[in-house]
């Protein structure tokens, strides 16, 4: 089996790493090659600030013969097709890895580090190095500034790792002529599909703010993308929507969208490092600030919890939709709260830019009132040592004491996550907590080139 990992081929202008995958597909299958499985769609960690427009890098797998002729062909053909199918010159910085080796493990530790850390090209470069001392087979090309090769070997990695979470996405392309052009998708259907497909799909429309979610906005050749756990019910939801204009054609991804992969490890309170991302353990330290514009801030003490003691501050941003939340937390609630780092400056220190809260327990508020009445009235003092009195009943007690009465907080335990509309492609909706990812059938017709036609007319 040959891995080819391609990462950073588009830019802000235009293209998309997965449209040249689509298009690579096309010429493998063309060709008479068969894939091992769905092309993988890797995103990595969302916090990086030099990041592509998704941080999204694919993974090929193609069953070829190495020793052949075709093995060498078909690493020609793509080094050609991302040379030429890339945004060079404006941003890009392509990389692509082709691998041949029964040897994941350094691969895989490689992916799971680009989920949360900050990664170099240099490391990137030396695992690729590594493979190619120890024998395996590995060809390698870094364009640009180079930073491309890091996605590309990642998603290799993330592509063999054996997820216990993943999801699926059903991509579908844009006619060459039609890039730049605003998408014509019937909103309705939209709806309609979402509905009809729940929940095997996610994040199709945000019905709070009256949304469709499926369509990129930019000029890149993606006319819409579906999401879910099941390839078969994203067949179905595609065939459901109606679009107004020519589709050049779709193809299925196997994917770690959707599924908090980046969150999964517990940072250093003590020392967060920037662009890092993952999540921190704690008490409220402090009262909520509430700023100017919605946003909210507090400190997290993470004393004797998880990696490191230290005072982490929060920020959680009015789009989110956790403001309000943030803001009836109190001091001495525990909280988990997962997200990235952003980077400290001379006046602003490290930040944590929430992207999840789950209250583990929120702390007992009381206040001090009159003891209650024979005749269920409130007492009233008489006075310092005088005791209490009943204004209704008429009932007096001397030896009486205020008593303790528990003040309802309106914060609950649970998982808090934001609004469907700043939800990140890794962020994981709440419905698929406890649900086990679809199986992947090759037999479906996972891909499909030149339909030529809106889905509306079939």
């Amino acid at each position: 089996m040959l891995l080819i990992g391609i990462d950073d081929t588009d830019s802000r202008l235009g293209r998309c790493t997965t449209h040249l995958a689509y298009r690579i597909v096309d010429f493998l299958l063309s060709n008479g090659y068969e894939l091992g499985e769905y092309p993988f769609l890797a995103r990595l960690n969302p916090n990086i600030p030099w990041k592509t427009r998704g941080n999204g890098a694919v993974c090929i797998s193609v069953k070829v013969d190495m020793g052949s002729r075709d093995g060498e062909r078909i690493i020609g053909a793509i080094k050609e097709m991302v040379a030429s199918n890339s945004m060079i010159g404006y941003g890009a910085n392509p990389g692509v890895v082709f691998l041949e080796t029964h040897r994941y493990e350094p691969v895989i530790r490689f992916a799971r580090d680009a989920l949360w850390r900050v990664v170099s090209p240099k490391g990137a470069l030396q695992v690729a190095d590594a493979y190619r001392e120890h024998g395996d087979g590995i060809e390698y090309i870094a364009m640009g500034n180079g930073q491309g090769i890091v996605g590309a070997l990642a998603s290799i990695g993330m592509a063999v790792a054996g997820l216990e979470d993943y999801t699926f996405e059903v991509i579908a392309y844009r006619m060459d002529g039609m890039c730049g052009q605003p998408r014509c998708i019937d909103e309705a259907s939209v709806i309609a599909m979402d509905k009809a497909t729940h929940p095997y799909t996610f994040n199709n429309y945000d019905y709070k703010h009256a949304r469709v979610l499926i369509a990129p906005h930019g000029p890149d050749p993606v006319l819409l993308g579906v999401r879910g756990d099941d390839p078969g019910t994203l067949l179905d939801a595609l065939s459901m929507l109606k679009v107004r204009e020519p589709m050049d054609g779709y193809m299925l991804f196997r994917s770690n969208q959707g599924t908090n992969a980046h969150l999964a490890n517990m940072l250093d309170a003590s020392n967060l490092k920037a662009y890092t991302s993952g999540y921190v353990r704690g008490t409220v330290a402090s009262e909520p600030m509430a700023m100017k514009g919605g946003h909210t801030f507090f400190a997290l003490e993470c004393d004797g919890m998880g990696d490191g003691d230290g005072r982490v501050l929060c920020a959680v941003y009015e789009p989110t939709g956790l403001s309000p939340l943030a803001q009836m937390l109190g001091k001495g609630d525990l909280l988990e709260v997962g997200g990235g780092v952003r980077k400290g400056t001379s006046k602003h220190p490290k930040v944590l830019n929430v992207e999840y809260i789950r209250v583990i327990d929120v702390a007992r508020r009381v206040r001090y009132m009159n003891p209650i009445c024979v005749c269920g009235k409130r007492l009233k003092s008489e006075g310092r040592g005088k005791g209490y009195g009943c204004k209704h009943c008429g009932y007096r007690v001397r030896d009486a004491e205020r008593v303790e009465v528990e003040v309802g907080r309106g914060v609950e335990p649970g998982l808090y996550i934001p609004d469907m509309k700043a939800h990140r492609h890794l962020t994981k909706p709440l419905h698929r907590y406890g649900m086990r990812p679809g199986r992947m059938r090759m037999d479906l017709g996972w891909f499909r080139r030149h339909t030529g036609v809106g889905t509306d007319h079939g």
